[in-house]
């Protein structure tokens, strides 16, 4: 067995290959991209046999995706994606001054997957599709909590000089909230708004019961408000029309990404199965899929799905002290995907609804009947995906739903 450690840069990695018994066998700095990886494969080359297999050479890394993790996995070896916050901990073993180094965090990847490998977690074989999945989804999902940023940034500047506009309009991402903030984005331009110009936007967008509408929307911009000074007031607009022209844009990104989320997700074998679950829609099937992955072999049971999710609680225990806490190191993405199924199974599912009731019966809070309730529904998920068979109401509870009969 060959052992090494992979501390990565952006333009360089710090290799160290060890044997098993520990003792350093070589040591280098080598080039990111295919030079870089070329060199590394004849490192290790050196000191395994001709006939060896490349899985007796196992690789501890910080990071699980990108395409030197893709070439290693390429090439057969074990690949170990170790967690930062693992490695500085492990880091401590060998010195309490708080001395770092690249190479020295080489030497301790490599000691760690050394001695500890069956405590790690080996990076997953998903497939091409999957990752492509999770490339879109992520992508698109920091577009829509960039958006929200902008539109808090948004609100902030409104807050401050035109909080009619606050009242007038609901949803401030809104086309037609947008195109009319552009307009018009203080009080004094608002207040030349016409119901016409106002009744066009809304017709673009769209919306219903126009006539009252527009003339709901033009009453409350013209209404009074506490005076801005004329050289704030002109700040204000400039600041509001750019938030505005921003998130035009960003809907616009959002929807296209969206369009490529359904169509990569829609070519994928597990979609039925996912989308056929409770709450999931494509997009935050989607979400689930490209956060779990679908290597077959990556959760060995329900448990370790749900720990991964982290919807499962954990559990201190020290003397006559137990308690049993929610899990908040885990994958934000992913959790955040899962709380929203579980809102939205609250409607989809009578299961679900009974389920949830009957814990919020039991005194909880609605966030941690949500939590518990997306536990059960992650290893619900878990079922589904290792038989593939589709989601199915009764046999996911069986005490708590009384079939609807046959029309």
């Amino acid at each position: 067995m060959l052992f090494v450690g992979d501390d990565w840069a952006e333009d360089h990695h710090d290799v160290e290959v060890q044997d098993e018994t520990g003792r350093r066998l070589t040591k280098a700095r080598v080039p990111e991209g295919a030079a870089g990886i070329a060199r590394l494969h004849a490192m290790v080359g050196r000191y395994l046999p001709e006939d060896a297999d490349p899985g007796q050479v196992v690789v501890g890394i910080e990071t699980d995706r990108g395409p030197w993790v893709s070439a290693l996995v390429a090439a057969g070896y074990q690949v170990i994606a170790v967690n930062p916050l693992q490695a500085a901990r492990y880091r401590e073993r060998y010195s309490t001054s708080g001395a770092k180094s690249d190479a020295g965090d080489a030497h301790a990847l490599a000691d760690m997957v050394r001695t500890d490998r069956h405590q790690l977690r080996q990076v997953a074989g998903d497939s091409d599709l999957a990752d492509a999945v999770k490339v879109v989804a992520r992508a698109h999902q920091s577009l829509v909590w960039d958006r929200t940023r902008q539109v808090q940034r948004l609100r902030s500047a409104l807050l401050e000089s035109f909080p009619a506009a606050l009242v007038a309009f609901d949803d401030l991402d809104a086309p037609d909230t947008l195109e009319l903030l552009a307009k018009a984005p203080s009080a004094a331009e608002a207040a030349r708004l016409t119901v016409g110009q106002i009744s066009a936007v809304l017709k673009r967008a769209r919306r219903r019961k126009i006539p009252e509408r527009a003339a709901a929307i033009r009453a409350t911009l013209r209404a009074e408000q506490l005076p801005v000074g004329p050289a704030s007031t002109l700040a204000y607009a400039a600041v509001v029309r750019a938030q505005a022209g921003l998130l035009t844009a960003l809907n616009a990104e959002v929807a296209r990404l969206e369009e490529q989320v359904e169509a990569h997700f829609g070519e994928h074998p597990d979609a039925e199965v996912l989308l056929s679950q409770p709450g999931l829609g494509t997009v935050l099937a989607a979400r689930v899929l490209a956060e779990f992955g679908d290597d077959p072999k990556r959760y060995t049971d329900a448990k370790a799905r749900r720990n991964y999710a982290g919807t499962s609680p954990i559990t201190r225990a020290s003397g006559r002290k137990t308690v049993v806490m929610a899990r908040y190191a885990r994958n934000n993405r992913l959790a955040d995907a899962l709380h929203q199924q579980a809102f939205c199974a609250l409607n989809a599912s009578p299961g679900a609804r009974a389920y949830y009731d009957t814990v919020r019966g039991r005194g909880k809070s609605h966030h941690a009947a949500l939590r518990q309730l997306g536990n059960r529904l992650v290893g619900i998920l878990h079922g589904c995906l290792k038989t593939h068979t589709p989601y199915d109401e009764a046999t996911a509870w069986p005490r708590n739903v009384t079939l609807a009969p046959a029309p």
